[in-house]
């Protein structure tokens, strides 16, 4: 290519990166959690005189999209995107950790390998159980001389534990500190204890107001308290075991809250650590907890196929058997819905049968039954069950197991995610032809909103005033009241909407 080729990344002075402005926008979001893309990229277009028909085509995308993005018009939120715009546009690594993307020099390749499990290989071909799938792409951590094994072994978990957080960017100024730090006294079963009471504050927390009220405060622990006694030496190898176990958890959470504010690629970078902090821990159990997360929001974005490849993982081997009931319930039913989507319905059907068989399997006082699935009862189950039959094309199905799944959940501590359930049941009836239940439904949703910030209800918000603008066009009241609702709730994220 010429000098002169449009197709090269503008050429945008390396200082420019690290000035307080364009720093800011970098990380700035809007009171939905969205990417301010548009303002970094009026931000180069000003102080560069970078075209926008240069821009576009440095990053693939065309003029006309990037106009709409600069004027709030279109927000970005697909992964594969951001990752267009920051390689077209040429990032070093500290601004793509700003922006939320993972490095691209970095020696940590944060993601996992699912070619393993893939439903595309023969199934002679297919192991029993891949052990590349869910492992972070780690360098080779071990020495080169070999000390002893006790030694060999903390080094390398100081060196995991500071690489991942340094290059999922949760240390910004002095990822040093981290690689250096290690715990004054031995870490022991309080410790563990402590973490795993903390992750359930902040998973009941979660559940109430969503995703996006307090995931700040989890990270923080996670950086200032967990990190450092995963540096610590342990009291016996249970205790580490145990607290790589209760950190996975928590990286996880932070990984569902992010996705749940549709912070797509900062939770999928948490969710890579988290398996591979369950993998040191030996908790299969975990891994497939986890890659169940990750297969959910692989279908919400419409990657159908990486999210059964996902669900699949999820389910095999060790990560089901060592599975107490309630947790392969809760699995399972999300490799149905991978299923449903894939259009394989018989063996959704039979996923969901034994999904089901599951959970009446569980009991309530088993203390073995981790906190992380303690949520996971009827109300849940009829929940992603009716996602399932929707999906598979049974809109009266979907309608009587959300139904379901309202009437038995407990509202008041499940807010973020009774709300999310009357807004997918007011849709299921629109696409019912039932328009007036429909309305009463998705009234009962922006009442049961309040107080929650979730990328999930702003999303069913506005797939609500798509479904209605037909209506409201007409002068329908009750469609416009719900409107006007509807655009006080969204506020400044409105732009992304119909």
């Amino acid at each position: 290519m010429t000098p002169n080729d449009p197709r090269l990344p503008p050429r945008i002075p390396e200082q420019l990166w690290e000035h307080p402005e364009v720093r800011a926008a970098l990380g700035r979001r809007s009171p939905g959690g969205n990417r301010d893309i548009g303002g970094l990229l009026s931000l180069i277009n000003r102080r560069t005189g970078t075209s926008q028909s240069k821009i576009g085509a440095a990053v693939g995308l065309e003029q006309g999209y990037i106009s709409k993005v600069m004027s709030g018009q279109r927000v970005i939120v697909s992964i594969d995107v951001l990752e267009r715009i920051a390689d077209g546009l040429g990032m070093p690594d500290a601004a793509r950790i700003l922006l939320g993307l993972a490095p691209r020099h970095s020696a940590w390749q944060g993601s996992i390998d699912v070619t393993a499990t893939t439903a595309t290989l023969e199934p002679a071909r297919r192991p029993a159980e891949s052990p590349r799938v869910g492992a972070l792409l780690l360098p080779d951590l071990v020495p080169a001389t070999p000390r002893n094994a006790q030694e060999d072994a903390d080094v390398r978990r100081r060196e995991f534990i500071g690489a991942a957080i340094a290059a999922i960017g949760l240390i910004q100024q002095d990822a040093g500190y981290f690689a250096n730090r290690q715990s004054r006294r031995p870490v022991g079963d309080g410790e563990v204890d402590a973490v795993r009471e903390m992750v359930s504050t902040f998973s009941h927390m979660d559940q109430r107001y969503g995703g996006g009220h307090a995931r700040n405060l989890v990270v923080q622990y996670l950086v200032s308290n967990v990190a450092d006694y995963l540096r610590g030496t342990f009291a016996e190898d249970a205790a580490r075991r145990g607290m790589f176990s209760a950190a996975g958890e928590l990286s996880y959470l932070a990984g569902w809250m992010a996705f749940d504010n549709a912070e797509h690629s900062i939770a999928q970078q948490y969710y890579n650590l988290a398996v591979g902090l369950a993998t040191e821990a030996g908790d299969a159990p975990l891994e497939g907890h986890v890659l169940r997360a990750m297969a959910h929001q692989a279908i919400d974005l419409g990657s159908y196929r990486r999210g059964l490849d996902l669900a699949a993982a999820s389910v095999e081997g060790r990560r089901y058997q060592l599975a107490r009931p309630r947790e392969r319930a809760l699995i399972g039913v999300v490799h149905a819905h991978a299923l449903a989507v894939t259009g394989q319905k018989p063996a959704a059907a039979r996923a969901l049968t034994k999904a089901e068989g599951e959970l009446s399997d569980a009991t309530d006082n088993d203390d073995s039954e981790r906190s992380r699935v303690s949520f996971f009862g009827e109300a849940s189950l009829a929940h992603e069950t009716a996602r399932t039959l929707k999906d598979g094309g049974d809109i009266l199905g979907a309608i009587r197991e959300f139904n379901r799944s309202v009437d038995t959940r407990k509202a008041a501590a499940f807010a973020r995610t009774h709300a999310v359930t009357l807004g997918y049941l007011g849709s299921a009836y629109a696409d019912a032809g039932n328009i007036d239940e429909a309305c009463a439904t998705w009234s009962r949703a922006l009442d049961a909103m309040d107080g929650i910030n979730s990328g999930r209800t702003r999303q069913v918000v506005t797939d609500m005033r798509s479904a209605l603008s037909g209506y409201r066009h007409r002068g329908t009241v009750v469609a416009q009241e719900l409107d006007g609702r509807a655009r006080a709730y969204l506020g400044n994220d409105l732009v992304a909407t119909p």
